[in-house]
């Protein structure tokens, strides 16, 4: 698909990369990633079989990563003061990148969407449920949490081992690769070529390490969400993996549990990505969701299962 460019976006006025799969007239579907992912980390084939189920696919470069607006000028962000409650360099929230999704969809004109979010994406989304109600058909929340302190916690040591991200390409690769593995799946067969390519477009396109630091910074000051999580409305489905060492499992549990009549899905198999192998159970999934949102509303089935 055509990379495009979105100028003006939301309140901030930014830029935004994004790329259209499907039919225009279609149910559309934003994908929303998580901190320091670019929109190609939502895979073409886990677009595309969405793109089977009937929805047209928007996947886009967040504020900070790949082609999108980069915030260079911003003060370096303090995560120390920060964890003291001195949230004064934090560049933006996640209020901000939640309007920049709505920005977007403005530009596409597009009233109403079906969210996705990822990680901090599945954050990212949480927000337009909260302050966007209006434009959120449904909701869908992978790998995510509450930003509630002490819950999903991970296991980021295996990364402090690897340093910071090379400059040089090949370097970087490997590097790249390195951390996809840390990532994965242990049960599922890691898809070393289609990392490796990942890995190489998303340094061709831009990586920025401080970019990242201000995302996360961003979910620092936007802090714990459970309570206004509770007046949500819009049809929740809450997707999490149940070998997720990154984002532990409690942080969907918890995400289902606040939203009322969410419903809670433990994707047997899935760590903190998405493999090949979960793109048809996945997709449909969630376009069971978005059809179940689209034809009865906010009463849908609720409750936990699981997939495999």
């Amino acid at each position: 698909m055509p990379e495009l460019s979105a100028r003006d976006v939301g309140p901030s006025g930014i830029e935004i990369a994004y790329e259209r799969f499907g039919d225009p007239v279609s149910p559309p579907a934003v994908l929303i990633m998580g901190a320091g992912a670019q929109m190609i980390n939502w895979p073409d084939g886990f677009c595309l079989e969405l793109v089977k189920h009937g929805l047209q696919v928007i996947r886009f470069d967040n504020r900070d990563v790949g082609r999108s607006t980069h915030f260079t000028e911003a003060p370096e962000p303090d995560f120390a003061a920060a964890l003291a409650g001195d949230l004064s360099s934090a560049a933006y929230s996640l209020s901000d990148m939640a309007a920049d999704t709505i920005g977007l969809l403005d530009v596409l004109g597009i009233a109403r969407a079906h969210v996705v979010g990822a990680s901090m994406g599945g954050a990212i989304g949480q927000m337009i449920a909260i302050e966007h109600p209006s434009r959120a058909a449904s909701l869908t929340s992978i790998m995510s949490t509450t930003g509630e302190p002490g819950l999903a916690e991970g296991n980021f040591a295996p990364f402090a081992k690897l340093g910071p991200p090379p400059q040089e390409r090949s370097a970087f690769i490997e590097w790249h690769v390195a951390t996809t593995r840390i990532t994965a799946s242990p049960v599922l067969e890691f898809d070393l070529a289609g990392a490796t390519d990942r890995a190489g477009r998303i340094f061709d396109r831009g990586y920025d390490t401080s970019g990242m630091r201000r995302q996360g910074m961003a979910v620092l000051a936007t802090g714990d969400r459970t309570a206004r999580l509770r007046s949500v409305q819009t049809p929740t489905l809450v997707l999490h993996g149940s070998e997720d060492t990154l984002c532990d499992i409690s942080g969907g549990r918890a995400t289902a549990a606040a939203i009322p009549r969410a419903e809670f899905v433990v994707v047997e198999g899935m760590a903190h990505g998405l493999p090949w192998q979960l793109w048809p159970t996945l997709a449909t999934s969630i376009a069971e969701h978005i059809a179940r949102a689209s034809h009865k509303g906010a009463g849908s089935a609720m409750g936990s299962s699981s997939v495999s």
